[in-house]
């Protein structure tokens, strides 16, 4: 899981659990490409509605929650690119007392709600929809004549290029020998199917985690068979199927036909992963780390190549920034306090150029990663 979304997970579960007093908890959503002073007009004239609220507590919490909000969207010339959510109110448990606290989110994926309401709880559902896993999976459907290339990012097809090809049918046209008809015919066919690896090499996004072929007739099979993809394209081909179209319409076929692959594929990722970085730390080679203070080091080294953080996972600091497992620093004996693994590496990761993979628990590989304190690292090379 990206960190991006992972973050913005913790966060949706957080207001999700968020209840006030009465209804005074203000959700606005923003959508991508909106006016930001339309939206401020709007929370203008719902303060002035506000004023009639006949519960004084009530009235006074909802005005500060929208005045908090319009004094926060000072921050903003614009909209931002892809919308803006903002949740503020008064979520202080007791009676009587305020608490008013205000939360901005700018999320991963285009927002095209528009959205003002003011109720016990927060809004948070066209948030929900981004936090999910978007796995991303290369699409081909395909046969002599034509060839369209896609991908699939978490239940969204995206076309990025369709092709015709020239190949003629297989009967021989003009008294031309079938013989040579043939090798002129197979002569295209060939030039097709290296075009469509071409196209396949220029579009296929590096973080696609598999790929899908489909298509009428046995065309499919011979290109996969032999091998017209790059070494690391064709080793990420998940499966070969047969369907009935090669246009849009074959992608959309494609991933009806493939959603037992494709599920599988979700988590086999993250097994492939797990698996490797378990066999290297049975066999103690010293290229994989899992104890805080060691993942630390390594990383302050430069020497981390992967980062693995269970979701969810926590970790011990001293004030002095050393990372533990223990109640206390074992360099400076301090008392240590835990906090998010994601959050207290994250940082010295990206300092380094280190990729970081969010784990979740529901493989077996990532419930034992979770069960060794939800940390490991993997090295470019061993460290003292």
């Amino acid at each position: 899981m990206e960190e991006q979304r992972y973050k913005l997970k913790k966060l949706v579960a957080e207001l999700s659990k968020l209840r006030g007093r009465h209804t005074e908890l203000v959700t606005v959503y923003v959508p991508a490409g909106a006016n930001l002073i339309d939206t401020v007009n709007q929370l203008r004239n719902e303060q002035g509605t506000a004023e009639n609220i006949k519960s004084k507590g009530t009235r006074k919490n909802v005005v500060s929650a929208l005045e908090k909000i319009l004094q926060h969207l000072k921050l903003y010339p614009k909209t931002p690119v892809n919308g803006l959510a903002v949740f503020c109110g008064n979520v202080s448990e007791h009676e009587g007392a305020d608490d008013i606290r205000l939360w901005a989110v700018e999320p991963p994926d285009k927002l095209e709600v528009k959205r003002y309401w003011c109720d016990q709880k927060f809004i948070t559902e066209p948030l929900e929809d981004m936090v999910k896993e978007k796995e991303v999976f290369g699409l081909l459907v395909m046969d002599t004549k034509e060839a369209t290339i896609g991908v699939l990012r978490g239940k969204k097809i995206h076309v990025l290029r369709n092709m015709d090809s020239i190949v003629p049918g297989k009967t021989a046209q003009g008294g031309q020998s079938s013989s040579r008809y043939a090798r002129i015919r197979e002569g295209l066919v060939n030039d097709f199917y290296k075009m469509i690896a071409e196209n396949m090499k220029a579009l296929m996004p590096p973080e696609a985690k598999g790929i899908i072929i489909g298509g009428p007739g046995p065309s499919k099979k011979e290109f996969n068979d032999n091998e017209y993809l790059p070494t690391d394209l064709q080793k990420k081909i998940l499966v070969v199927k047969d369907i009935g179209y090669t246009d849009e319409y074959g992608l959309e076929e494609l991933v009806q036909r493939s959603q037992d692959v494709l599920s599988e594929a979700a988590i086999a990722h993250e097994k492939a992963l797990l698996e490797k970085f378990f066999v290297e730390l049975q066999k103690g080679s010293g290229l994989v780390v899992y104890k805080p203070e060691d993942i630390q080091k390594a990383l302050e080294s430069g020497a981390v190549d992967m980062l693995i953080v269970s979701e969810n996972a926590r970790v011990m600091r001293c004030p002095s920034g050393h990372f533990t497992s223990d109640q206390k620093c074992h360099l400076c004996q301090m008392k240590t306090e835990e906090v998010d693994a994601t959050d207290a590496f994250k940082d010295i990761a990206h300092q380094y150029g280190t990729k970081v993979e969010i784990i979740s628990r529901d493989t077996r590989e990532g419930q034992q990663l979770f069960n060794i304190g939800g940390l490991g690292a993997t090295l470019r090379w061993r460290i003292g």
